[in-house]
């Protein structure tokens, strides 16, 4: 019986876990944050579009926050959140390629 209670227990503690793991969000973040910066020491972007797009992958990470707040990313949350990177890398690619 005591085994069985703890092999739950773990379960549990294992699920709980695994409800606000996002390594792939986390990993985009990384990426498009390396690209903003690369892009500011090739010249590509200027302060102005840096702050832009370093305020909106700051908006993203607090959407994911508030997704982890309550213990579980859903699948809905994850795809919300999957979304707005998808978006955000777009304007990361159009502002280091536009023809200021």
């Amino acid at each position: 019986m005591r085994a069985a209670t703890l092999a739950a227990v773990l379960a549990g503690a294992t699920a709980h876990a695994a409800g606000t793991n996002t390594p792939v969000l986390d990993q985009r973040q990384e990426n498009q944050e390396r690209r903003i910066e690369q892009g500011v020491e090739s010249g590509a972007l200027n302060a102005n579009e840096a702050a832009r797009l370093e305020a909106q992958q700051n908006r993203v990470q607090r959407a994911e926050d508030r997704a982890k707040a309550d213990g579980v990313v859903t699948g809905k949350e994850r795809a919300a959140l999957h979304h707005r990177q998808d978006h955000a890398s777009g304007t990361i690619a159009r502002k280091k390629h536009n023809a200021r």
